[in-house]
């Protein structure tokens, strides 16, 4: 099991150890009045761990506190591993960034977008060219959720039984034959939508490799990285390590989430390259490290400094941030001055966007409300566990990004 642990003093590194405090307090709060059972905060500088705490309930109701091997549900902090999955057979040459996914996924050669109509009655012409592996990286596909709950074919997608994960017993292969004949929102790669493009991108990576995802990780990115406790399910003699999933209660505090979390307990047929994964701190933080370090870890090299750098510049068409082409839920002025590279967002003006951090950070989250982020300009990577979902619900990640920052002296 990876291990996570405070191996510098804030002074050090450049942190004021006094303004450091008001992370924990600030968040502490969080759990006293209710808002979440508890979390967990790690992040370092310069490669040195410089604060790592926990504090509240990983599981109320058994009033089991969180501790250093907690085991989260990461959701869509799966994506940026999938995406180096991708870009470590695109080193290789397996894969081009430009290829079209059909030669992959053959389902994919006859493409329609959606221009008018209803989910019962589309109206579609062609694609005016292929969905490209690129394009998934991104998510300028055109692919959707089907819990946007924003479109027509948002609608054909929960209608085909997926709005979070997929139909009972299908798997990867057979979900992107699904929403291959499904129609894309609009022509690849013109606009930005939050979709299942890296669950797509995962088959792609199976495909290519001859290997099965779960397989891919464990081979090529757990095992070099030491990453022990990151799976696409928690065994059974793990159980009591796997924090609880949270929804708010609208009269007041939690509601515990046990129709989702339980997913987590067992084995899947659908290996969601998307947001299937479970993990620990310590686990995030290799990857993390293995980011900031120019894709190499302990002598362990996943990737070259230069795929890496490429990976963090803006993808997005014209260079737009999400406030110009994202739809349906990056549309809102928090996403001004954030573009998206090759599997995570990308600040390209932190004044725009009104956030103190630095131009060129890169970042995701999850949907239990869960976060990472690589800072190359101050040399930081941070993280944040719990699980609460939705993870709008409270503005933890902006706070959590100033309340680290402001505790930077160079």
């Amino acid at each position: 099991m990876a291990q996570l642990k405070v191996d510098t003093e804030p002074g050090e590194v450049g942190i004021d150890g006094t303004r450091l405090q008001r992370v924990d307090s600030h968040f502490r709060r969080y759990v006293d009045d209710g808002r979440l059972a508890g979390w967990t905060i790690a992040f370092a500088r310069r490669g040195r761990v410089v604060h790592l705490s926990h504090y509240g309930l990983a599981d109320i109701e058994a009033q089991r506190p969180v501790a250093d091997d907690t085991m989260w549900r990461i959701y869509s902090m799966t994506k940026p591993i999938t995406s180096v999955a991708a870009l470590m057979l695109v080193e290789r040459g397996a894969i081009e960034l430009t290829d079209p996914v059909s030669r992959y996924i053959p389902a994919f050669a006859d493409a329609r977008v959606y221009v008018s109509g209803s989910a019962a009655n589309p109206g579609t012409v062609a694609a005016t060219e292929p969905v490209r592996v690129w394009h998934l990286l991104t998510h300028t596909s055109g692919l959707t959720y089907g819990w946007h709950h924003a479109h027509a074919v948002d609608e054909m997608y929960r209608a085909k039984g997926f709005e979070f994960g997929a139909p009972r017993g299908m798997d990867l292969a057979g979900a992107c034959e699904v929403w291959a004949g499904l129609p894309l929102l609009f022509q690849p790669g013109t606009e930005w939508n939050y979709s299942v493009a890296t669950d797509v991108l995962g088959r792609v990576v199976e495909v290519a490799s001859g290997k099965s995802l779960d397989a891919f990780f464990a081979e090529e990115i757990f095992a070099p990285l030491g990453m022990q406790d990151t799976a696409f399910s928690v065994a059974p003699e793990d159980l009591d390590r796997l924090a609880a999933l949270y929804v708010p209660n609208p009269a007041g505090g939690l509601t515990r989430n046990s129709a989702m979390g339980d997913n987590a307990t067992r084995t899947p047929t659908f290996l969601s390259g998307g947001g299937g994964l479970v993990s620990t701190a310590a686990d995030y933080h290799r990857f993390t490290q293995m980011l900031a370090r120019g894709g190499e870890l302990d002598g362990n090299r996943l990737l070259g400094p230069h795929t890496v750098a490429y990976m963090a510049r803006n993808h997005l068409p014209g260079g737009a941030d999400l406030d110009q082409v994202g739809r349906p839920m990056f549309s809102e002025s928090p996403y001004r001055g954030v573009g998206f590279g090759l599997g995570f967002s990308v600040v390209v003006d932190a004044a725009q966007g009104k956030a103190i951090t630095h131009d060129g950070e890169y970042a995701w989250g999850g949907l239990a409300s869960t976060a990472f982020w690589v800072d190359p300009a101050a040399d930081v990577t941070a993280l944040f566990f719990t699980q609460l979902m939705p993870s709008s619900t409270y503005p933890i990640r902006p706070q959590l990004r100033t309340l680290i920052n402001q505790a930077l002296l160079d």
